[in-house]
């Protein structure tokens, strides 16, 4: 670890929390209907968009509506994408005549991108057009964004309404999430990285001369060795700052290109690496004071942030210091950091970036349900990579995904909140909300779907010679980590792999789909159950014995709380993976 390498990172959180506030006020008049300086030209749109759907956007809904009306809304956009994938050698803008995409892998893409994961078993410059990528897959990028933040704002009016019936009208959330936050921002983000290098046009792939011949020796159709001389080089581009802006702001994660922000044509700069990381941190930043605002308690909404922080400097510390740690196989090689090198643990990483940006990425991505990567983190030392996994099984609710983050952090809200009560002997309060045992029901629910999905298909596919562990190209407790990763990284609707298997397989497409499928969707019922049942309450005034959810206590509880949960939750099955790779690799083993 670097000064150099702290100074940037301490540069990156400051950069976030001074955005957080307007970011989040900004939210707060939005979806209030409050007056902003986007008026004069989005309601227009606005009202004509509901004329054409035949909305009536004064009629509020109860929670079941909500959720029905999201539902129908992600359905109709995932059959919606599958088709233009199965179809697109068909369909214009495919300068590479590239084939329809395969059943499986459609349907495992489709169902990906319209649940914000992004999972991709696939190399996308040399399987999806540009049509599909544009009108495919970028859309899904906005609307499943919008989506996360419309879900986030409906459990907010659920904490801070009161006897009321009603989350508020999906279809208007949906509309000005979008309209208003998340087009704006990634047009202008989109120039800024076509400023620093990042492409955006429609031409065909150009064909380079290499300046030397290359042999190449693999598998001839025969099946044995063959070697051939290759002499030029395909220069993929395309529609690329376009999709890049919505996929960081969007905390989608999907690349345009496979080795995804650690290509030089999505990534190309220090800066635009920085820009990258703060647009995945802005919303769900913005978030927590959106929150703190509309329940008329802003300190709440920074007590939130404060334990979002929290956990984020822990897993960066951690990755950072494992990362910057030599590998103990590597006898005789000068591994410490010096003026020519970064030192540490150098493998899978982008020289630009060094062992700070790749470790604070690394940690960035995966504390969002981001997923992009800028280093390989299949490449990262056992304990490195246990700070991604470890960020993903806590339920992406570190920061987590547009608005999947805010309301998964609220579900363990109300579990501390819960858990406080029973320390002091009273009935639990929230907000002048009581907490009762639905709620808490309802809570354990969502936060039981999740390990029982990760675990069971992680252990299916362990027992599955034929079909889990054929594709795995590391075996021990590396390759366990390996399935561990992709179905965690699914279901939390992360899309992030530790990379080094082949997942575009029947079994692999077919799970993780139902994977992230899951992880959206099924979660989403007791959470906006949660919500619906908490706008019914009353409110009733703080006494002496109610626990404030406004204090540095709060947030030190609640983070023990989600420690303590993922800790009993999945520290056997991380016993099993990074953490014995780690002692085996001390004594001289890898994997």
């Amino acid at each position: 670890m670097t000064l150099n390498g702290w100074l940037q990172i301490a540069v990156f959180i400051a950069l976030v929390l001074l955005l957080a506030k307007p970011m989040g006020s900004y939210m707060t008049e939005v979806f209030e209907r409050r007056r902003t300086f986007l008026d004069r030209l989005l309601v227009p749109v606005e009202r004509l968009l509901y004329r054409a759907a035949r909305i009536d956007a004064t009629r509020e809904m109860r929670w079941t509506e909500y959720l029905g009306a999201m539902l129908i809304f992600s359905a109709a956009t995932l059959l919606l994408t599958y088709v233009i994938e199965r179809l697109q050698h068909l369909l214009p803008l495919n300068p590479q005549h590239l084939p329809a995409v395969s059943p499986a892998l459609a349907w495992n893409t489709a169902v990906s991108f319209t649940t914000n994961t992004n999972w991709q078993s696939y190399v996308p410059e040399s399987t999806m057009s540009y049509l599909t990528q544009m009108l495919g897959l970028a859309t899904h990028n906005f609307w499943s964004a919008a989506v996360g933040i419309s879900l986030a704002i409906a459990f907010i009016r659920g904490i801070a309404r009161r006897e009321a019936t009603t989350l508020g009208n999906f279809w208007v959330d949906l509309t000005r999430a979008t309209l208003w936050v998340l087009v704006p921002i990634s047009a202008v983000f989109a120039l800024v990285l076509v400023s620093q290098g990042v492409v955006d046009n429609l031409r065909p792939y150009d064909t380079a001369q290499l300046v030397e011949a290359q042999k190449v020796t693999a598998p001839g159709p025969d099946g044995k060795p063959a070697t051939t001389t290759v002499t030029t080089q395909t220069i993929a581009q395309g529609p690329v700052a376009s999709q890049e802006a919505i996929k960081m702001l969007g905390t989608n994660g999907g690349g345009f290109f496979n080795t995804n922000s650690a290509h030089p044509f999505e990534n190309p700069t220090p800066l635009s690496n920085l820009l990258q990381m703060l647009s995945i941190f802005l919303i769900p930043a913005g978030l927590t004071v959106t929150l703190g605002q509309m329940v008329r308690s802003p300190r709440h909404g920074w007590a939130v942030l404060a334990a979002m922080v929290i956990l984020w400097f822990a897993g960066t510390l951690t990755c950072y210091w494992a990362e910057s740690q030599p590998n103990p196989l590597f006898h005789g090689v000068d591994q410490r950091a010096s003026l020519t090198q970064a030192g540490g643990n150098e493998e899978g990483k982008d020289v630009r970036f060094g062992v700070a940006n790749s470790a604070l990425f690394a940690t960035v991505t995966t504390d969002a349900s981001c997923g992009a990567v800028n280093s390989m983190h299949d490449s990262f030392m056992p304990l490195g990579g246990l700070v991604p996994l470890t960020n993903i099984l806590l339920g992406e609710i570190v920061f987590g995904g547009v608005g999947s983050g805010l309301y998964g952090m609220l579900i363990f809200v109300v579990l501390s909140v819960f858990i406080a009560g029973l320390m002091v002997g009273r009935t639990p309060e929230y907000l002048g909300k009581k907490i009762e045992a639905r709620d808490v029901q309802l809570a354990m629910l969502y936060l039981l779907i999740f390990p029982v999905v990760i675990l069971t298909f992680s252990a299916v596919s362990v027992l599955a010679p034929s079909f889990g562990l054929s594709v795995l190209a590391n075996h021990g407790p590396h390759g366990f980590s390996e399935i561990l990763y992709a179905y965690s990284s699914a279901t939390g609707n992360n899309g992030s792999a530790f990379a080094g298997s082949n997942w575009n397989t029947p079994w692999y497409n077919s799970s993780i789909g139902v994977a992230m499928f899951i992880g959206r969707f099924l979660m989403l019922i007791p959470m906006l159950a949660i919500a619906g049942n908490l706008a019914t309450k009353k409110t009733i005034p703080a006494s002496a014995g109610t626990f404030p959810v406004t204090t540095p206590l709060f947030s030190l509880l609640l983070t023990a709380v989600i420690l303590i949960v993922g800790a009993l939750t999945f520290f056997p099955a991380l016993s099993l993976g990074p953490i014995l790779e780690h002692l085996l690799l001390r004594a001289g083993h890898s994997f």
